[in-house]
């Protein structure tokens, strides 16, 4: 092993409004201190239950991906498994994500900036 994961960096336009997304998604502590990573306006963490690390950093010339189009790749999505699919598409919706399509028996959405992730029933 060469290295240890500290966290999954997502780029976007509004880094705090994208961790508290995630936050509604995944539950944890958004811009929890960490001598690891600093917050400001240009950067924020979310700190999940599980253990995992996400950064949201701003970057200015952003443009989301347009899944499934080759011409704009998805460069990377997360697959979220879920107790009560309806709950979780009704949660994700109201917070601002964007319904994309199912695809066997997985849903597909955008979340505010753009970037895919999958919602799976458990």
């Amino acid at each position: 092993m060469l290295g240890t994961l500290q966290c999954l960096v997502l780029d976007c336009h509004y880094p705090a409004a994208l961790a508290r997304f995630y936050a509604v998604l995944l539950g944890g502590e958004v811009d929890r201190p960490d001598s690891r990573w600093r917050l400001d306006e240009d950067w924020s963490t979310l700190h999940t239950p599980a253990g995992l690390v996400l950064a949201f950093q701003r970057a200015e010339d952003f443009h989301p991906p347009q899944w499934p189009d080759p011409g704009h790749p998805q460069q990377f999505h997360l697959d979220v498994q879920v107790d009560d699919l309806p709950a979780a598409e009704r949660e994700v919706t109201a917070h601002g994500a964007a319904f994309l399509r199912r695809e066997d028996g997985w849903v597909i959405y955008a979340d505010p900036a753009g970037h895919p992730f999958c919602l799976l029933p458990n």
